[in-house]
């Protein structure tokens, strides 16, 4: 587990060659070498895509959100991303305090990135104050894996992320500030699972819960990245 933009801009895979993260002055890259069968809740494209760019950018505190596809759409043309296979996260967390672990596993390798920002915590599954759409916050999860997995699995590994998120803001002690309740999360929470389905493994991983092999290490390492993410949020 690691900080790497805390005193530096590019991250390397020990792991997997050719992927990499690079801090830029408003966004995260996350790059690899080849197309990712993904499925993402980001603002674009949302659902199954393929991809080989992932970005998290940074908007500022006042951003207003009322057409976020737009923007995105327009930054992507603005930095020259090919906008058909990019993956595209907004946030108002401090990218310089992102959290990236990596484990080699059963018949499979994971990166895992969390950025947090919690000043939009909330709990879901009860009646509280809404916020817009965009407000400062947000806790943003990409993870790369090298492997083969269904697209159940793939839904699987979402839950099993979510629950892990869920459990490192309950360790922390992170409430929402309308009712003092333990948050589950914030209102804008972003992931994405992105498979590389390289055949060579020859192993598809049908399920994705806590009780399998590549499930309890996404849990792990979203449990610790986000622990690690949220727990520095305020430091410098």
């Amino acid at each position: 587990m690691t900080q790497p933009f805390r005193d530096g801009d590019i991250y390397h895979s020990s792991i997997w060659s050719g992927v990499s993260l690079k801090l830029l002055d408003n966004r995260i890259e996350t790059r690899c070498n080849e197309r990712l069968y993904s499925l993402s809740s980001a603002i674009h494209p949302g659902g199954f895509s393929y991809s080989d760019l992932i970005f998290n950018w940074k908007v500022p505190l006042d951003y207003v959100g009322s057409d976020p596809v737009s923007d995105i759409v327009k930054q992507c043309e603005a930095w020259d991303y090919d906008l058909e296979h990019s993956i595209g996260f907004l946030t108002a967390a401090k990218l310089t305090h992102a959290s990236i672990i990596e484990f080699e596993g059963d018949k499979f390798k994971l990166l895992c990135c969390s950025t947090v920002g919690t000043r939009n915590a909330a709990r879901s599954g009860i009646t509280r104050s809404t916020f817009s759409a965009y407000s400062p916050g947000t806790i943003n999860t990409i993870i790369l894996i090298d492997g083969q997995m269904t697209e159940s699995a793939m839904v699987n590994a979402v839950i099993t992320a979510t629950e892990a998120k869920t459990a490192a803001l309950q360790h922390l002690g992170i409430v929402e500030y309308d009712n003092g309740q333990s948050a589950t999360g914030t209102t804008t929470d972003a992931i994405v699972i992105a498979v590389s389905q390289a055949e060579h493994w020859q192993a598809l991983h049908a399920y994705a819960g806590t009780a399998t092999t590549i499930g309890c290490a996404i849990g792990e390492a979203v449990y610790d990245t986000v622990l690690e993410a949220a727990s520095t949020q305020h430091e410098d």
